[in-house]
């Protein structure tokens, strides 16, 4: 089986995926906030419900990925905290 040639140095030298993830949660923001005045503007525009739909989709991605961000600076607030102590 694969996990028997380990060498037991992954704790060591593994990285942190947090990284990515507040990369992807900044994306997902600017793209949902986009998106979502796009589609407000669309449904305003032409009163179809389905533009009013997207809107409510694209607004919770972006509250989504803010959320993360929070929670993500938080973390890393955290773990500075904990390094000073």
């Amino acid at each position: 089986m694969w996990l028997r040639n380990r060498e037991g140095t992954e704790p060591v030298s593994a990285r942190s995926p947090l990284r990515a993830r507040r990369i992807l949660s900044l994306v997902a923001l600017v793209l949902g906030v986009a998106a979502a005045v796009f589609f407000v503007t669309r449904a305003m525009s032409t009163r179809e419900p389905v533009w009013a739909w997207e809107a409510a989709i694209a607004a919770a991605v972006a509250i989504i990925a803010a959320v993360d961000l929070v929670v993500l600076r938080h973390r890393r607030s955290r773990g500075q905290h904990r390094d000073q102590q």
